[in-house]
């Protein structure tokens, strides 16, 4: 049976937009299979990595959401977590081996405040080699755990706020607010770096991925639950209000173009060729993103089809 067929042949369910709190311990593909059996689909997918270590949200897009998760345009992240001061390690985090130890004082709260105040802005990191980045199509983190060590390309991020939350050594908590593609284990070993005594990540919560907050997201056993009771469908976040694109409402003639793959008409004041729109049906529903062309023509750029009565 081909990819298509299996997709087709999948009963109707519910579609929409699911956070989850991760666990400690859990890959976010753990999350991905545990919410494919859950909601009894295999059209999940995440948004955005969080390393076994951390914890907190971790959105999720189920059934026919997956099209439209590369047109979710906030990427920006927030955090709260804690440097451990005086060790290093190969993964720079607490889940790795450690490299070095301080054995010196500690570095002072002004130091500390010092040192967190020269990351903020936009800064490159250097992707750790215990990572899903990959090297001639290898992911670097089953080179690493080959014992190889290879050149990479650095990346620009950005670092709204890196504020200093509790100074207790040799545990400094913090929170971050950051570009999506920050490694805030590399900024913990920069910290280090800078402080001269060397660190790691002790532990991270992600507070916000993007639109998808912590008071939207519920735990693993929360939605065990839920799945069992038939309840689950209640969490799930229509795609609309997370898209962050101007909304289009079409009626029912346009949506049956654009479905057909037909350019259909703007009205509305005039904006500049390039812009993205939501559009949606009257129930709300998103029906494709459009795009704005010169002759003010409107062109499907991604089309979802949803399961009728799937709510």
């Amino acid at each position: 049976m081909t990819r298509r067929n299996r997709k087709e042949r999948e009963a109707p369910g519910p579609f929409g937009f699911l956070v989850v709190d991760k666990p400690g311990g859990w890959t976010s593909h753990d999350v991905v299979d545990a919410a494919r059996r859950w909601l009894g689909t295999r059209r999940v997918g995440h948004l955005g990595t969080l390393d076994p270590l951390a914890t907190g949200v971790l959105p999720l897009a189920v059934r026919g959401t997956t099209k439209l998760v590369p047109f979710v345009t906030s990427h920006d992240k927030s955090y709260s977590g804690a440097i451990a001061l005086g060790v290093e390690t190969d993964t720079l985090d607490a889940d790795g081996r450690a490299l070095r130890r301080h054995e010196g004082v500690w570095p002072d709260e002004a130091a500390v405040r010092a040192a967190l105040a020269r990351f903020v802005g936009e800064i490159e990191q250097i992707p750790p080699m215990f990572s899903a980045v990959k090297k001639g199509g290898v992911p670097l983190h089953k080179l690493a755990r080959e014992g190889q060590e290879v050149e990479r390309a650095p990346k620009r991020v950005r670092i709204d706020r890196l504020e200093l939350l509790k100074y207790d050594p040799p545990r400094v908590e913090i929170a971050v607010d950051c570009s999506g593609g920050t490694y805030v284990r590399v900024l913990a070993s920069e910290v280090g770096r800078v402080l001269g005594c060397g660190a790691h990540l002790a532990d991270l919560r992600r507070t916000r991925s993007g639109p998808f907050r912590m008071e939207q997201a519920a735990t693993p056993d929360q939605l065990e639950r839920e799945a069992a009771a038939g309840t689950l469908s209640r969490r799930l976040i229509p795609a609309l209000g997370v898209l962050g694109l101007p909304a289009l409402r079409l009626s029912d003639a346009e949506v049956r173009e654009v479905r057909a793959g037909i350019e259909i008409e703007a009205s509305g004041p005039p904006q500049a060729p390039g812009t993205r729109m939501a559009a949606h049906d009257a129930s709300g529903e998103v029906v494709a993103i459009l795009e704005l062309r010169p002759g003010r023509r409107l062109k499907a750029l991604r089309v979802v089809e949803w399961f009728a009565g799937a709510r």
